[in-house]
């Protein structure tokens, strides 16, 4: 029913204004990710990510902008951001990108993301006293210990959030158990063995980890439904 009257709406704007929609500012959560772009999207693309992943970080820098503008901005392709969690860092920095609503997703996960390059080599030369923190089996506790050492704390404050905001995300055991969950099933529904990973239309694209070969791929999706309209 929720992406019926989004779809309406679009339709209205556009026998209204004769401009068609921007769909890259449409986002709503899904079970455990968010989808971006049109929900009737006859091509849906699936982003399979962790934080931790370099692969993923340069994927996001050259990839996602160029999939939204390029195809999800048209309506004609929708991307849905997942995570496959490899540690507590990954977990932390997904649970700080689903804090708040949806439509404050697409530039949490940019900002966390694109700094990847400034928090992971502090995570890489971490002490034994940050680890312990790290694992410490309050794991609220050990979020927020994690948050601050890698400046997470910092980076969602220039964001708007407040401390209180940011602790109480950290602190969400429903969230943390539906990702941890997520990920775990969809590593072995698709059988997921590296990030970044995508499908298209529920199906996992073989030796496609970049931009390039998943650009190859919704083009020859789209090719072969030359009918489908967004």
């Amino acid at each position: 029913m929720k992406a019926f009257k989004i779809a309406l709406l679009a339709g209205t704007l556009v026998m209204a204004t004769g401009f068609a929609p921007d769909w890259t500012i449409t986002v709503a959560k899904t079970d455990a990710g968010h989808l971006i772009g049109n929900p009737d999207a006859t091509t849906k693309v699936a982003e399979y990510i962790s934080y931790t992943c370099s692969h993923c970080a340069d994927f996001a820098r050259s990839g996602d902008p160029a999939l939204k503008i390029g195809y999800v901005r048209t309506g004609k392709v929708s991307v849905e951001i997942r995570h496959l969690l490899r540690d507590p860092i990954d977990l932390t920095a997904a649970m700080l990108t689903h804090c708040g609503a949806a439509d404050k997703f697409a530039l949490n996960h940019a900002a966390i993301m694109l700094s990847q390059d400034k928090w992971l080599p502090v995570a890489a030369s971490s002490t034994q006293a940050q680890r312990n923190r790290w694992s410490n089996p309050d794991r609220a506790a050990a979020r927020r210990a994690i948050a601050a050492d890698l400046d997470f704390y910092q980076l969602m404050e220039g964001r708007g959030y407040r401390t209180t905001d940011i602790d109480r995300c950290l602190a969400d055991s429903a969230m943390e158990t539906k990702l941890v969950q997520a990920s775990r099933d969809d590593t072995v529904r698709l059988g997921l063995r590296g990030t970044p990973s995508f499908t298209i239309n529920g199906k996992l694209l073989d030796n496609v980890h970049n931009w390039p070969a998943l650009q190859q791929a919704i083009d020859a999706q789209l090719v072969a439904r030359p009918a489908d309209k967004p």
